[in-house]
């Protein structure tokens, strides 16, 4: 059976709400030359970053793969799979932030990062476990989900202040 494991809703909502927060205002502030070139620069900009949250992980019986799109692929991501009988180990590594990442080590010595933002991460360890045999109780989110939560709540507030200035302004504008 085939299992899909997207990647979190709350890391691609504060990836996604981060990038409007940071950009809504250009196309407003530009000047009149290049308005129409900084609204379609944003669109494109928004159109990359929803594409680019979008990988995710395929298992089934055989193997697990990693799938990107087709932007991702461009931006130097890359798809991968792995059958689960290559599967030698999982490695750890620090991070320099102070967590970890893991990686699955095959026989023929390649490595591969095992995404640690997906959403149903527990049924998504538990399917490893099973398949490979290895032990997968230390392997948790790279970050806490916490703190995905909080960028996307700071974003929605300067989303917020942004167009409460934006209005103030425009009254202003007419009161004149």
């Amino acid at each position: 059976m085939i299992e899909k494991f997207k990647t979190l809703f709350f890391v691609k909502s504060s990836l996604i709400s981060l990038y409007l927060a940071l950009t809504i205002p250009i196309p407003f502030i530009s000047i009149d030359k290049l308005k129409i070139f900084s609204l379609f620069i944003f669109v494109l900009g928004l159109y990359l970053i929803i594409n680019i949250t979008n990988d995710y992980v395929e298992t089934c019986n055989n193997k697990i793969s990693y799938k990107t799109s087709f932007i991702s692929k461009t931006l130097g991501k890359k798809n991968w799979e792995i059958l689960w009988k290559d599967i030698k180990l999982i490695k750890t590594l620090p991070t320099s932030q102070g967590s970890k990442v893991y990686y699955f080590n095959t026989i023929e010595g390649d490595n591969f990062l095992i995404p640690q933002r997906l959403e149903d991460f527990d049924k998504f360890l538990s399917i490893v476990s099973k398949k490979t045999g290895l032990r997968v109780k230390d392997i948790s989110y790279i970050s806490p989900l916490w703190t995905y939560k909080v960028l996307t709540f700071l974003s929605f507030l300067m989303i917020i202040g942004e167009i409460l200035a934006y209005k103030n302004q425009m009254l202003s504008i007419l009161n004149l």
